[in-house]
């Protein structure tokens, strides 16, 4: 479970409905309605095998093409194939012209290693008149095969064949999927065809550029993102894309020059800055700073923005040139409005940077007592506090802040995953699961509780099945996340399923680059004695973070 999911606290806590029975029902199984409660109960139950039996046989039993797509898409999803190859058939009788379903058929036949069928399903899609026939053969390739090889196979005989639609997105898409793939031989004839189909294309220029990067080709890239620094003065995306790029290329300075193309806004300024302070270009970064503090000040002028966001923002930028006091004074000066809250925290931090932590301590006390304040802000406040009591080494005083806000704010979701992920770095992986289960009785279906607790299980106990269901629930509610693709990609590892363990962890390194992932590759590689390509992947880990948790203990235990 890599990072982003165990740090990300309201904005993962997503739900799904619940209308499932307390156990499954006894009624007659030739009544589709009872075979759905029951498939439903053992979907959220995380027995995915189970509920693609069930969802088949009411797919035999009513006739309803959405029914077949369920069915279809839980077999999928549980491994299930020949259910999916039965349930597709009912979908296939009911729906023949759906891009959908053919875009199932094709995911199953690469699946199944159907080569040829999978190549006239995928050729079928790319020729149908209908414009998002394409995008269909896209998602079947890019996340429908075991084998990325083979993926990488079928998609190089469809450009050759001119299968691919002319389209610029449509090629744009396909030159990604081939980088995601890493397939450099294959990116490199795809984007070649892209440069020659449209030269004057700025988008295609940034393809490229990526490919070169990508390639080591530096120099070259660098040439191609210069000559469309004139285009992004007048157009936005160029401007971003271009920042993007040149970021990638390690140059986080050129990214903000490009930035400072056009029209500037509170955002903008804000990239800007975080790119000079990435780029540790303090000369730049200091005259940023003086240009926003001339308009701050001169704030008489109604052209100017001098608002909440702008002397937030002024803040910052302070903290990265290392001045704390003059962001402290910013911070302060916010009015009210929803950036005070915000200015509030930040200047708690603030002080506690500044070595004036009895202020800062006795601030946030205040903030969390404050009974007219939002109460999204006063639990901020605890979670905050608890954050600043881990950096100072006092475990039981960060305890302590938790058992404080949970007496406030009862089962608050993001104070529950806070402390349970507190535990878990304690190794109490007792009180942990305590916590993440507490989630899971407010909210059954809360898709950070369900990860987290399923990789816990996974990675700290050996309690494997418990864990693959868990995580199975996830992936029902979120089948494309990354985070839970490496969970799952993991607890199949615990399992002694190396083979499929590695297909999910690497399918979620391609949807994001992050040192846990990287780290979980590297070790499934290292154990099925592929030790060259998984120095490769602990390499990858070190640069994306290398003091990373989980790359530590992969290294500890692989010895490499």
């Amino acid at each position: 479970m890599p990072a982003m999911i165990r740090i990300t606290l309201a904005a993962a806590l997503l739900a799904l409905p619940m209308s499932l029975p307390a156990a499954p029902p006894a009624a007659p199984a030739e009544d589709p309605l009872v075979a759905v409660m029951a498939g439903e109960y053992a979907l959220q139950a995380g027995q995915l095998p189970e509920a693609s039996r069930w969802y088949l046989l009411a797919a035999r039993r009513e006739d309803d093409a959405g029914l077949a797509e369920r069915a279809t898409r839980i077999a999928l999803l549980a491994n299930e194939d020949r259910h999916a190859a039965e349930a597709l058939k009912l979908w296939r009788r009911h729906a023949p012209e759906s891009l959908a379903m053919r875009g199932a058929e094709a995911t199953l036949a690469l699946r199944q290693g159907k080569v040829r069928q999978a190549r006239r399903e995928l050729g079928a899609l790319m020729r149908e008149d209908d414009p998002l026939g394409w995008r269909h053969a896209l998602v079947a390739l890019g996340s429908g095969g075991k084998d990325p090889t083979l993926s990488a196979r079928l998609l190089g005989e469809l450009v050759d064949d001119g299968a691919v639609p002319a389209r610029l997105e449509a090629w744009l898409a396909f030159a990604g999927l081939a980088q995601q793939l890493e397939q450099p031989a294959l990116s490199g004839r795809i984007v070649a065809e892209v440069v020659r189909r449209f030269p004057e294309e700025p988008r295609v220029a940034l393809l490229h550029a990526r490919q070169l990067i990508g390639g080591d080709r530096k120099e070259e890239a660098r040439k191609l993102l210069d000559g469309l620094m004139p285009a992004a003065a007048t157009d936005q995306a160029i401007r971003l894309g271009l920042a993007e790029e040149y970021d990638r290329l390690g140059d986080p300075v050129a990214a903000s020059a490009a930035l400072a193309q056009g029209p500037q806004d509170t955002l903008t300024y804000g990239l800007r800055a975080s790119l000079l302070a990435k780029g540790e270009d303090d000369a730049a970064l200091a005259a940023l700073y003086d240009e926003l503090r001339g308009q701050a000040e001169g704030n008489d002028d109604p052209t100017v923005q001098s608002g909440p966001e702008r002397l937030l923002l002024l803040g910052q930028i302070a903290e990265f040139l290392k001045r704390p006091q003059e962001a402290l004074d910013w911070y302060r000066s916010v009015p009210g409005g929803e950036q005070r809250a915000e200015a509030q925290l930040r200047a708690v931090n603030t002080l506690h940077q500044l070595d004036r932590k009895a202020e800062a301590y006795a601030e946030v006390r205040r903030l969390q007592a404050d009974a007219e304040g939002d109460d999204d802000a006063r639990r901020n406040a605890y979670l905050l506090e608890a954050e600043l009591r881990q950096k100072d080494g006092e475990d039981a005083a960060e305890l302590d802040v938790f058992a404080r806000a949970l007496a406030a704010y009862p089962d608050d979701l993001a104070l529950l995953y806070s402390r349970g992920l507190a535990w878990e770095r304690r190794d109490d992986i007792e009180r942990a699961e305590a916590d993440f289960r507490r989630i899971l009785v407010v909210d059954p279906e809360n898709v950070a509780a369900l990860n987290a607790l399923g990789y816990t299980l996974a990675d700290r106990t050996t309690r494997y099945q418990e864990a693959l269901e868990l995580i199975d629930r996830a992936r029902v509610a979120a089948p494309e996340d990354a985070a839970i693709i490496d969970s799952y990609g993991w607890v199949l590892y615990r399992l002694g399923r190396h083979a499929e363990a590695l297909v999910e962890l690497r399918r979620a390194f391609t949807l994001r680059k992050d040192a846990e992932i990287a780290a979980h590759v590297a070790e499934v590689l290292w154990v099925m004695g592929q030790k060259e390509q998984a120095r490769h992947y602990f390499e990858e880990a070190r640069r994306l973070d290398p003091e990373n948790r989980a790359l530590q203990r992969a290294l500890e235990k692989t010895g490499a």
